[in-house]
């Protein structure tokens, strides 16, 4: 039985008193009434047509590239803030795309690894190369980072002056030869390209203005042409003024391993005569172990950015540097400085 219904006998219908007009009600018109004009000229028809339907999708829905494109001209803003516009807009929309980020937020290394030195290795090392350089003067063994997929190589003018020939082994063991595209001898900087390459793993180029006193830090490179070698420290200071030879006869030195090269620091030379013509550049200062043949080679946050280039270490005066170890004081180009070279150097300019 329906609740909503009373009982009622069987064959009992409602009263027909249901349907009498109400007395209260006024009388009908004496003529049939114009039928009333709805406000919108919609026929019922229509209208009851235009209910069935859905309602159409928002013209904004269609609009599913804004997003990206915003995405796009904000990176293009923050490439331009941390590198440079003239730089962040070529590196953005030339063919030879750089890898960088513009904060040193940006994880290369997988999350479950974050933090750690392995982890760091791990994604990195493979944009880690070793180079051996030969001149007339002899040989030098150092090491550089994998800037493009098609191998362009970002070393330190030192491994490569005067150089006659230019080996480059990748991590995996593959050898390439290589040609120097630019140089920078004021700032011991200097852009190589590998020779039939493609498919590289290129590093991710982070901020060195964010780096701070304490940091930690990962250094990669081929010390005593040992490939691959991966040591750990913290930057222990900044901005430290360190002078280096313009002279490229100052570059290549017989059995050179490409760390014990004549550099200036606090008034003082090291591993010999930096010679008439210098040239002084601010350096990260690190306690990362760095030796012979590191020079080249990456100085690398937590999160697996590049933020320098090793560049030069402290050997006790008078030891023979191609002989001495690591004492904890080794100086990184910094990475603001070689995304600012980049055009220069891939422009063919030899300063």
């Amino acid at each position: 039985m329906n609740m909503t219904e009373s009982p009622r006998p069987s064959g009992e219908y409602e009263s027909s008193n249901s349907h009498q007009v109400n007395p209260e009600w006024p009388p009908p018109p004496a003529y049939a009434p114009t039928p009333a004009q709805p406000s919108n000229p919609t026929s019922a028809p229509e209208q009851a047509q235009a209910q069935a339907q859905p309602p159409a999708q928002p013209s904004h829905r269609k609009r599913t590239r804004g997003p990206a494109a915003l995405l796009a001209a904000v990176a293009i803003v923050a490439a331009a803030v941390g590198g440079g516009t003239a730089y962040g807009v070529q590196e953005l929309t030339g063919s030879d795309t750089v890898a960088t980020s513009g904060s040193s937020s940006t994880n290369v290394v997988p999350s479950s690894q974050k933090g750690t030195v392995s982890g760091v290795a791990k994604a990195v090392s493979p944009s880690i190369v070793e180079i051996n350089a030969t001149s007339n003067a002899g040989s030098s063994t150092g090491s550089g980072v994998i800037i493009t997929d098609d191998g362009e190589i970002i070393t330190n003018n030192h491994v490569v002056a005067g150089a006659s020939s230019i080996k480059v082994r990748t991590d995996d063991g593959t050898t390439y030869s290589a040609k120097v595209v630019g140089t920078d001898s004021s700032k011991d900087l200097a852009l190589i390209k590998l020779e039939n390459a493609s498919g590289l793993k290129a590093a991710t180029l982070g901020d060195s203005d964010g780096v701070q006193v304490g940091d930690q830090v990962v250094a990669i490179g081929s010390p005593e042409g040992l490939t691959g070698t991966v040591t750990s420290g913290i930057v222990s200071a900044l901005d430290r003024d360190v002078t280096v030879s313009t002279d490229q006869g100052q570059g290549q030195r017989p059995g050179q391993q490409g760390g014990d090269w004549p550099f200036e620091f606090g008034g003082r030379e090291f591993n010999g005569d930096t010679g008439g013509s210098t040239t002084t550049y601010k350096a990260i200062q690190t306690d990362a172990s760095l030796n012979p043949g590191n020079s080249g080679g990456a100085l690398i946050d937590m999160n697996g950015n590049i933020i320098g280039i090793n560049s030069a270490m402290y050997a006790p005066s008078g030891a023979d540097s191609s002989a001495a170890g690591s004492v904890g004081l080794g100086f990184a180009i910094p990475v603001d400085t070689v995304k600012a070279d980049l055009p220069a150097l891939r422009s063919g300019s030899t300063n």
